[in-house]
């Protein structure tokens, strides 16, 4: 990841003019007349995406000038690092001092490729960032995110519990963090039935995942993700085409954990706290089945009337051990529902919330940093439709509509009312590739949410 960047020195770099349509034409003033005729027989226009190399005398590029129609944009440039030819480049131009840390994140992002079973088929071009950049910011930021997406990508078949459990005791170890996890049968003895009974068809051992970092006297953030390594179904077993892609079912725990190492990383003044589920939904002779009841941590009874929704039993068992300390802020990530994906698409992050003011602080945070979030009803009428005959409630809706709702609903059950609270139903993946954003898996929520506890806590 930090190969895409040099942090001051002086190695030469070839510059890059950031221009749009209305600073193109200031721009010319600074071009000769015949490096002007070579952009308009090039049909450089400075609209978006137009980027043009204009050559030196002796036929050497002398720089490069590309358009945008969005400064602010970390996307605006993200496609560069693989457009240009490999080489350290600068930027310049009217406005990109003000958003050069902007940029460099989007530059950071643009550069990814995920190469841990191939090799790339190029390096990409790196940035040269002045000695007044914020260095550490931009690096920890990018750092973080491209976590999330390699441990998205990883096959299940390396992406078991145990090693998300090795992740998060790496980073534990490289930020001082405390890590302690509870495997196996443990869960039983410790009171975490729910993510036992998950797990416990696979022979890759489910786990609650612990790390706890900062200073006890700062307002504590819990974050909780769902790590569910591979999802069959369980015995009401997925379709092959629905099953292709369950390697991204640990995607919201790869978010908590991607946002928990931005948080230690960068310093926030918070006691932070991250909670793992880890599970494989499996299927063997001792699958949990339809119809069977569980005693949830929290001593809620809920009877299994779908085992394809075993993310949301994982959750509430994590979910109940966060409200027992009590945070200041509760934030869980999960790879949930595809109703969600029905609502909003698929790139945008579904959000549920109890707390007012933090809904409109995720919205606004998403809108400033360009990581969309989209609030969904928390519609009380529909707890309804989770009434069990047999248990306190059962893990799925009685009707197919309002899905998102419903399994947010679930997850509320288990969340103390006085505590601030933010459900995140994402897809955690691209289906098509956009600039800096390529196919496969996607931080979605996590750099608004980084926004959010940075005004909250730092500001």
């Amino acid at each position: 990841m930090t190969e895409s960047f040099i942090y001051g020195g002086r190695e030469a770099a070839t510059p890059i003019a950031i221009v749009s349509k209305s600073s193109f034409t200031r721009y010319k003033n600074k071009l000769t007349k015949v490096q002007v005729k070579w952009l308009e027989q090039n049909e450089f226009s400075a609209k978006a995406g137009n980027l043009c190399s204009i050559p030196a005398m002796d036929g050497s590029i002398e720089k490069f000038i590309c358009g945008v129609s969005n400064i602010a944009d970390p996307f605006a440039i993200a496609d560069l690092p693989t457009r240009l030819p490999e080489g350290v480049y600068t930027l310049e131009g009217s406005g990109v001092k003000a958003n050069l840390e902007t940029l460099a994140i989007g530059w950071g992002l643009g550069a990814y490729q995920f190469n841990r079973y191939k090799e790339a088929p190029r390096k990409p071009a790196r940035l040269k960032l002045p000695n007044s950049a914020n260095h550490p910011r931009i690096q920890e930021m990018v750092a973080s995110t491209l976590r999330v997406r390699d441990l998205i990508n990883t096959p299940a078949e390396d992406m078991m519990p145990q090693h998300l459990s090795a992740v998060v005791a790496e980073i534990a170890q490289t930020h001082a963090g405390q890590f302690q996890e509870i495997v196996g049968e443990e869960l039983l003895t410790a009171n975490y039935p729910c993510i036992h009974t998950v797990g416990r068809a696979s022979i890759h051992p489910p786990r609650l995942i612990e790390l706890t970092w900062g200073n006890k006297k700062h307002p504590t953030v819990t974050l909780v993700g769902k790590g569910i390594s591979f999802d069959s179904g369980g015995l009401d077993i997925k379709p092959a085409a629905g099953m292709r892609s369950m390697k991204k079912d640990m995607g919201g725990a790869a978010q908590a954990i991607g946002l928990a190492q931005m948080i230690m990383a960068l310093e926030l003044p918070v006691r932070l706290r991250l909670l793992v589920a880890a599970a494989e939904n499996a299927i063997s002779s001792n699958s949990f089945r339809p119809g069977d009841v569980i005693q949830t941590r929290s001593g809620i009874t809920v009877e299994v009337d779908n085992t394809d929704a075993e993310g949301r039993l994982v959750l509430c068992d994590a979910l109940t051990e966060a409200c027992e300390e009590k945070p200041d802020l509760l934030i869980d990530f999960a790879t949930l529902t595809g109703a969600a994906r029905v609502a909003v698409g698929t790139e945008i992050s579904a959000f549920f919330c109890n707390d007012r003011e933090l809904a409109r602080q995720i919205f606004d945070a998403g809108e400033a940093v360009y990581d969309p979030t989209w609030e969904l009803p928390l519609h009380k009428c529909y707890r309804s439709y989770l009434k069990s005959n047999v248990a306190d409630m059962q893990n799925a809706a009685s009707t197919p509509f309002g899905g998102a709702t419903t399994a947010a609903l679930y997850l509320q059950s288990f969340v103390d009312d006085n505590i601030s609270w933010a459900h995140f139903d994402i897809m955690a993946w691209n289906n098509r590739s956009r600039v800096g954003r390529p196919i496969g898996g996607e931080a979605m929520g996590v750099r608004a949410v980084f926004e959010v506890l940075e005004k909250r806590y730092l500001h």
